[in-house]
């Protein structure tokens, strides 16, 4: 089965289209967090309070390129799978040649194992090939993105009336020879987002809904081809519990936020 496929049956068993983004900034963990590997103990007890109500778990690889960093992400990882919970690794590569098949080898099993990966096309098909030809894992390109400064290059115009982003979408809808790829597209240019669904099939993983205050409505509305999409929350649901000071509300602040996020996104189901 593709990731796709797996995405789909976790979307119908959870209900839910909630992306977990892990991202445990170390100068944001609790206190009371006292552990050889404090990432991986933040990360085990996110998901076993928000396990119920995510789709996927979404690391962001910045928040662990250092060697102890990289052991909390394979444990992350492992244990999120012990759930039966996808993981998409946010790493945004994109790379020519060795380097670009080094990369995806993040996402084999003697790697970290990684369900799916997030990429920059700027570079060009070829930098994309590792990745494309696996055909049981994802590839969310990058398309329009949730920053302010997205819009410095990919809303050029390239001629026929199109945006930069919406050319990047027609040709990653070209290369999704295996029913493998599909788009990060951001909450916060909702107008943008319906733009490129007019475009293409392709399953959307939809960030800036949390903490930027993306659109929810257009993230349902628009993120998902067939049912199947991500929409993403990581600060927001994570560090819920900021300000608690003993374990067990700081992490079910976290369940709570969650679950409100798939209630949340359900409505416009």
């Amino acid at each position: 089965m593709s990731f796709f496929d797996d995405l789909a049956a976790r979307i119908e068993a959870t209900d839910s289209v909630v992306s977990v983004g892990l991202d445990p900034d170390p100068d944001r963990l609790p206190s009371f967090l006292d552990a050889d590997l404090p990432r991986w103990a933040f990360n085990r007890r996110i998901i076993d309070a928000t396990h119920e109500y995510a789709a996927c778990y979404k690391p962001n690889a910045a928040f662990y390129e250092d060697p102890d960093g990289w052991r909390a992400l394979e444990e992350t990882i492992a244990y999120a799978h012990g759930k039966g919970v996808p993981v998409l690794l946010d790493a945004k590569r994109g790379d020519i040649g060795n380097t670009a098949r080094q990369y995806a080898g993040l996402l084999d099993d003697d790697g970290l194992g990684a369900d799916a990966i997030t990429v920059n096309p700027y570079m060009g098909r070829d930098t994309l090939e590792p990745y494309l030809s696996r055909e049981e894992k994802g590839v969310f390109v990058l398309c329009r993105t949730s920053n302010p400064g997205g819009a410095d290059f990919q809303n050029l115009d390239v001629g026929n009336g199109k945006s930069l982003y919406e050319y990047v979408a027609q040709r990653c809808a070209e290369w999704n020879e295996h029913d493998t790829v599909g788009l990060v597209v951001g909450a916060t240019a909702p107008e943008e987002l319906e733009s490129i669904r007019d475009l293409v099939d392709l399953p959307f993983l939809v960030p800036g809904v949390g903490a930027q205050g993306g659109d929810a409505e257009a993230a349902v509305e628009y993120g998902l081809a067939d049912g199947v999409g991500l929409v993403n929350s990581s600060r927001g649901i994570i560090f819920a519990g900021e300000g608690a000071d003993a374990e067990g509300p700081y992490f079910r602040a976290a369940g709570d936020a969650a679950k409100r996020l798939r209630t949340r996104l359900n409505e416009y189901r």
